[in-house]
């Protein structure tokens, strides 16, 4: 029987579906990415912790190991990487008679990951799941987490590389649907990494609708 995950005192969720939403992400990702999605877990609950949130642990979880299915060969669709995850990961929870109430609140946090100043207004595993997030993508909010729990958690879940893996599947998602990154971070991300691509830029749109003025 594996033991459960902890850091700092603090254990992670153990439950059967957890361990399946688990397995499911070390068959769709790399390492690379298996570990930022913990990291993502992690980090979100200690700044759920630090700033005394109310919030279902185990959602948060699942959430965050969820949230970027649509990055994933098997799992990516035609919406944006966000929406194609969120997607996913409500099939794979309704498959697994998960409440309904929480498969929605999971989709929000993932088709919300990457939105900021929306995010975080949201309920708190909303909230939490972004803040994971981008503390491990951008740095964003890492003072707020003791230096000793940043350094356990990435001796235990390691770096291996991922600013360039996950520019590169960013990168890849540009190319390949180069409509969902109109007015996102993406398109930055895509111009620079993709010769050649072309994204409409929003002002052209806007100035191209079909109106006189």
């Amino acid at each position: 029987m594996n033991t459960p995950i902890s850091i700092g005192g603090i254990v992670a969720p153990d439950s059967g579906l957890a361990r399946k939403a688990a397995a499911l992400v070390e068959q769709a990702h790399s390492t690379t990415f298996v570990n930022h999605l913990h990291r993502t877990w992690w980090f979100a609950e200690f700044l759920g912790r630090k700033r005394a949130l109310k919030y279902d642990r185990e959602l948060v979880y699942l959430a965050s190991l969820l949230h970027d299915l649509g990055l994933s060969h098997d799992y990516a669709a035609d919406k944006r990487f966000e929406v194609d995850g969120a997607d996913a990961a409500s099939r794979f929870l309704y498959d697994h008679d998960y409440p309904e109430g929480k498969i929605d609140l999971v989709w929000d946090a993932i088709a919300l990951h990457s939105a900021a100043d929306i995010a975080d207004r949201r309920e708190p595993e909303v909230a939490l799941v972004h803040f994971g997030a981008h503390v491990d993508v951008m740095g964003l909010r890492l003072d707020e987490i003791s230096p000793q729990l940043i350094d356990d958690t990435l001796a235990l879940y390691p770096r291996l590389g991922f600013k360039k893996a996950f520019t590169e599947a960013l990168a890849e998602v540009a190319r390949k649907k180069p409509h969902t990154a109109i007015g996102t971070g993406l398109a930055d991300i895509g111009r620079r990494l993709v010769p050649g691509l072309e994204i409409p830029n929003v002002c052209d749109l806007l100035l191209g609708a079909p109106f006189e003025s």
